[in-house]
């Protein structure tokens, strides 16, 4: 199979595991639909990819027909005593019409860069997607690693304190030393400070989930596992070089540069437009005369042409300036380029050594936990002290934690690298919980209007506001196995 079957097997796979995670606000799922559906970040860039859109008619407008209406009331408040002929007061009135007929080409090639902008805006919009969808998931694994660490570390001042208990008894029977006790108080004053850090963190996390979501998280379902991600680093960057989105963006917009050369260069073109022009002036009866025509008439229609000989060096500089900015537009691509190809080999290498990390943390979590029991055994029959299960007991909590840190950053580094190829987004991971944005729908509604007055209504806020959501606070439940 090749490598973008491999890949397209491993998003239909996702797609499908999002889908069949239980329809709850506790799953990934409906925290990735909720962001795709309410996510200022995203329902602002939809906006700004509207604008956008609005390029197209703009540039087509140049090279429509342009009509005009004028109208005026003129009153001779002082007239020439020898002026027997000069009315007192006139009515006039005017409409013209123009059709250009050749500009040198500045318009089609303007209408040309905007469709392309657009395009690139298309693709902005789905690189902004799977930004908003990878904050997402980290936020939703940083809630889930964190109410693991405060469990752990729960759990930890719990075994300190009943180790205390247990030295202070010893110490009456004369069985421990002062020392001990000290020992035992000491590491349980540092675990009651870790554990506050800890739930500082977990709120912290909370905090960001709601920002990025909108709602509260609560008893967050484990992920869907990222299966059939790619076997090495280089068929990852084949794909994200044919795939990733801030790389098309940046294609279009190089393209779009480059048809800005020829808008530039039309300044120097001919141009040549067909005007009629209609005119009606009417004296109001005030004429001297009561014989001559009190209203005239006029209509006239003409084909005009002009060719610019001399604007003082306006064009070329234009046009400098254009093939500048092209040149600014390739550098750019390949830039990005540079950045997607490091993105993507440091998401592999990040999830490849969270996958290893996984695997060391858990045998140092059972090798610590068959440790701390053989400890707690000698210590029973006096060939360990209070110190060694002290320092045993830390063992296996750092071990504890980095496993749980391990699974969430391999997560994490996994959905990066999808998204770093261009796979992570709404139509790659199955969020049916409506229907999906399309962004050619308004393009196609806006491009052909042509009318003046047209209006679209008022804007109303898409994103929820998260005040009036609780402050959050450390409480956990039990973390699912």
């Amino acid at each position: 199979m090749n490598v973008r079957g491999l890949v397209g097997l491993g998003v239909s796979g996702l797609a499908v595991a999002l889908a069949a995670a239980p329809a709850s606000a506790d799953t990934l799922r409906e925290a990735l639909i909720k962001a795709y559906e309410r996510n200022p970040t995203l329902t602002g860039a939809r906006a700004a990819q509207r604008a956008n859109d609005e390029n197209v008619p703009i540039a087509r407008a140049d090279g429509l027909p342009n009509a005009n209406v004028t109208a005026s009331y003129n009153e001779n408040a002082l007239r020439a005593s020898n002026s027997f002929m000069a009315p007192l007061r006139s009515v006039q009135g005017g409409i013209s019409l123009q059709v250009p007929i050749y500009q040198g080409g500045a318009v089609a090639n303007a209408i040309r860069a905007a469709d392309r902008r657009v395009e690139a805006g298309v693709d902005t919009l789905r690189a902004t997607e799977a930004s908003v969808f990878s904050a997402v998931v980290g936020a939703y694994m940083d809630v889930i690693r964190d109410q693991a660490i405060v469990n752990l570390n729960r759990e930890n001042v719990h075994v300190l304190d009943v180790n205390l208990q247990a030295t202070n008894d010893r110490f009456e029977v004369g069985d421990l030393t002062r020392t001990d006790i000290a020992q035992s108080q000491a590491r349980l004053a540092l675990a009651q400070s870790d554990l506050r850090a800890a739930e500082a963190q977990l709120i912290a996390s909370r905090e960001r989930y709601i920002q990025l979501v909108g709602e509260v998280p609560d008893s967050l379902e484990p992920p869907p596992e990222l299966p059939n991600l790619p076997k090495d680093p280089d068929a990852a960057v084949d794909v994200a070089i044919a795939n990733n989105p801030d790389l098309q963006a940046a294609q279009k917009q190089r393209d779009a540069a480059q048809l800005d050369i020829r808008v530039a260069q039309a300044a120097t073109a001919p141009r040549i437009a067909a005007v009629a022009q209609g005119g009606y002036n009417n004296f109001l009866g005030t004429i001297g005369d009561r014989l001559t025509d009190q209203d005239t008439s006029s209509a006239t229609v003409s084909l005009q042409g002009s060719i610019p000989l001399f604007q003082g060096g306006r064009p070329a500089a234009q046009v400098r300036q254009a093939q500048a900015r092209s040149s600014q537009a390739v550098e750019q691509t390949i830039e990005i380029e540079r950045n997607v190809v490091a993105q993507t080999r440091a998401a592999y290498a990040s999830w490849q050594s969270s996958l290893q990390v996984i695997d060391s943390s858990q045998v140092a979590v059972e090798a610590n936990t068959l440790s701390l029991e053989g400890v707690r055994a000698e210590n029973s029959v006096g060939n360990r002290t209070i110190l060694d299960i002290l320092n045993a007991e830390q063992e296996l909590l750092i071990s504890q934690v980095e496993l749980v840190s391990a699974r969430r950053n391999a997560y994490v580094a996994g959905f990066t690298l999808l998204a770093a190829m261009g796979q992570a987004e709404a139509r790659d991971l199955g969020l049916d919980g409506g229907t999906l944005y399309d962004p050619s729908v308004n393009y196609r509604r806006v491009r052909n209007r042509i009318w003046d007055y047209d209006r679209d209504p008022d804007p109303l806020p898409i994103a929820t506001r998260t005040v009036d959501t609780p402050g959050q606070n450390p409480e956990t439940a039990p973390i699912p196995e």
